[in-house]
């Protein structure tokens, strides 16, 4: 999903939030972290229509990837603070239980990029196909590469909390490229030798595993 679709994803959810808000009302946008190109995006995008529609803004953001503990604690800002809505990129399903919360003191929650396994917690989603999407890469990399490649594949995870999004683009991926994979809720499962490793890079070129 590229910078232009991810502000606008968040421009149209104010823009939706905004048809049964008055002025003044609280709008909070919860991100995965304030460093990736695609939620900085997000945010201008949904920080500009708030602005536009004269609706009150707050901004929050987990550490990175997976830090789902500062997200948690932003929905309970909201929700004391008034918020009429709340968008999010959850970091996981752990924050499911304070978007339930939210929704029963009457919020409405939408969940952007990473559907929630708990459909209770969010009233709408907008989300890309990310299995979807790695199959077809895993397609074009098979015909790119030719049946007599002999290829190997590195796999670089985030982390290893197996975050759905993360999980649906890698076993997609190898799916597309041919690869048997016994269980496509979690990420490693396979077995096939071309397949050479699952390294968690923690999203930092400095760190990780080597």
């Amino acid at each position: 999903m590229n910078f232009k679709v991810k502000a606008l994803l968040g421009a149209a959810s104010l823009a939706l939030m905004a048809g049964s808000a008055s002025a003044a009302d609280l709008a909070c946008l919860i991100t995965k972290n304030n460093t990736n190109p695609f939620f900085v995006k997000m945010k201008e995008g949904a920080e500009a229509a708030a602005k536009a529609a004269g609706l009150d803004f707050q901004a929050y953001a987990g550490e990175k990837d997976g830090d789902a503990a500062p997200q948690s604690t932003a929905i309970e800002n909201c929700v004391a603070a008034g918020a009429k809505g709340i968008l999010i990129t959850p970091s996981n399903d752990s924050v499911g239980p304070a978007l339930k919360d939210a929704r029963a003191a009457g919020i409405l929650v939408i969940a952007l990029d990473t559907p929630l396994a708990d459909t209770e917690a969010q009233d709408i989603t907008f989300a890309t196909d990310n299995f979807e999407a790695g199959l077809l890469i895993g397609k074009w990399a098979a015909a790119t590469m030719g049946d007599t490649s002999k290829a190997k594949i590195a796999m670089l995870d985030i982390n290893k909390d197996n975050i759905s999004v993360d999980v649906a683009r890698d076993t997609g991926f190898l799916v597309g490229f041919g690869i048997e994979v016994p269980d496509l809720t979690v990420m490693g499962s396979e077995t096939d030798p071309r397949v050479i490793g699952h390294e968690s890079s923690d999203a930092n070129p400095e760190g990780g595993l080597r």
